[in-house]
């Protein structure tokens, strides 16, 4: 473009500019009114001027300037309210740490550690720590299927559980699952 042909292009700029600084009072008002809050009735105010500016290719001259802003103006303020409306406040992480879902690679490395340490126990206190354990059965009821004393069926019970302790000494997730097996 040559320098004549830009002259009539940076005075329209100048003009449009100028309308544009001239309508924020306006344009600020219906923010508030529509937020109802003076800081989010700033930003969308600046967030209209920076979007107008930037396509303002896509203004027609000749046509209402404050119309097309305030058109600006309301459909940031919907867009922003429809995605406000599916977020949740959650200043201090409460709820993110609820939703959080630790690693399972580590999980499933402990649990292949346990099943081959239960795979080292002699089968007697193997099938103690199982029924008990495991399946959830009373002392009692475990001595009754291995037909066994009960005192017999606690014995095997505490053996295999320090002895898996022994085994996974080095992982802190399988201290709990001997916890839980009995």
């Amino acid at each position: 473009m040559s320098n004549e042909a830009q002259k009539p292009e940076l005075a329209a700029n100048s003009s449009i500019k100028a309308d544009m600084i001239a309508a924020i009072p306006s344009l600020r008002a219906f923010a508030v009114s529509l937020s109802g809050n003076a800081d989010r009735a700033d930003d969308l105010v600046q967030e209209t001027l920076v979007k107008a500016w930037s396509h303002l290719s896509s203004f027609q001259a000749g046509t209402n300037l404050s119309a097309w802003l305030f058109t600006i103006l309301r459909n940031v303020y919907y867009s922003e309210y429809r995605k406000r409306r599916r977020e949740v406040a959650d200043s201090d992480g409460a709820f993110a740490a609820q939703l959080a879902q630790p690693a399972a690679q580590n999980d499933h490395m402990d649990f292949l550690d346990f099943t081959a340490a239960m795979q080292k126990l002699p089968p007697d206190q193997r099938e103690a720590i199982i029924l008990v354990g495991a399946s959830g059965l009373s002392y009692e009821e475990a001595a009754a299927v291995c037909s066994c004393a009960v005192g017999t069926m606690k014995s095997r019970v505490n053996r295999g559980r320090n002895r898996l302790a022994e085994l996974l000494a080095t992982s802190p997730a399988a201290a709990k699952i001997i916890a839980k097996a009995g």
